[in-house]
């Protein structure tokens, strides 16, 4: 067995054993939470980190699969199952949608553009009133499964899933002609690398990985409100990216994981916490630029 498959392993082992070592019924809760920023970091990682178009419209895809899933299954009956792979197909077609429009754009002109997306998104949620309920929001949702624990063992088993299916991605032909995007548009242009296909297939599959981890979220909390996907939650996946290190696989994973943890440790701090938070980030930035993971790459070769 390679050491890779032994790492991967010995990672499936702990996520197994979290439930256990942590007993209390909140930060079982947390634990969900976290494995579905896990989804949406990977998620964005793909567009932002390996194809380097800056989407800021990633929470409406969110709120895309949470809403066809919780509509499909409240008002029409459908299975859980059924009805999240329908909220991913639609999610997957509305970021192709997007892409039709934005791999034209580059630079902060399509980080305007996908901002407006989201916020048409959002609009839409609260004025739709007679499909969404609007700002009164869809209560009484029931969760996939009867307990916390397995709620985390699927979204985590898919957030698993999805790392290695991206992992293998990345590292065929097909991540190499995304990265060449990211570095040069115009020089991959002249090697025969169709920029506009490929940046597509990137917004629709990053779509479709934000909508299945929409897919879960109304079960959790219970509830379904527009405000849960305001354009906050698109900088906030920016930042696990960011704060990761964007571009790598492992970095989005670590940045979805502190970032999810830090707030709630934060807690006893008050007032304080939001400033501390804040200030933690802009330490980040501004000192280890190219994130958590590759300021430990640094660090080891220093040695």
């Amino acid at each position: 067995m390679s050491g890779k498959a032994i790492s991967f392993l010995m990672i499936v082992l702990v996520v197994a054993a979290l439930p256990w070592l942590i007993t209390t019924p909140y930060w079982r809760g947390i634990l969900v939470l976290c494995a579905m920023n896990v989804l949406l970091a990977l998620s964005l990682n793909l567009v932002l980190g390996y194809t380097g178009q800056l989407n800021l419209g990633q929470s409406a895809f969110f709120a895309i699969g949470a809403y066809v899933s919780t509509i499909l299954v409240k008002t029409y009956g459908w299975n859980f199952w059924l009805a999240s792979l329908a909220a991913v197909g639609a999610a997957g077609l509305l970021g192709l949608a997007l892409a039709a429009f934005a791999v034209r754009l580059r630079g902060h002109y399509l980080a305007i553009a996908s901002l407006g997306f989201a916020v048409i998104t959002y609009q839409v949620l609260i004025n739709w009133e007679n499909v969404t309920q609007g700002v009164r929001g869809i209560y009484g949702i029931l969760p996939p499964v009867g307990s916390t624990t397995t709620l985390f063992y699927i979204v985590a088993g898919f957030a698993l899933a999805v790392y290695v299916l991206m992992d293998n991605l990345v590292r065929s032909p097909v991540g190499d002609t995304l990265r060449a995007i990211r570095e040069d548009e115009v020089s991959a242009a002249s090697l025969g690398i169709n920029g506009a296909l490929w940046k597509a297939f990137a917004f629709g599959l990053g779509a479709a990985i934000a909508g299945l981890a929409g897919c879960f979220y109304p079960g959790f909390v219970g509830t379904l409100v527009p405000d849960a996907f305001n354009i906050i939650e698109s900088f906030t996946m920016m930042a696990m990216v960011i704060v990761g290190g964007m571009g790598t696989m492992v970095g989005p994973v670590i940045g979805a994981v502190v970032l999810t943890f830090l707030p709630e440790l934060l807690r006893g701090f008050g007032e304080l916490r939001l400033m501390i938070y804040g200030l933690a980030l802009t330490l980040v930035v501004l000192f280890m630029p190219g994130g958590i993971v590759q300021a430990w790459r640094a660090l080891v070769k220093s040695r």
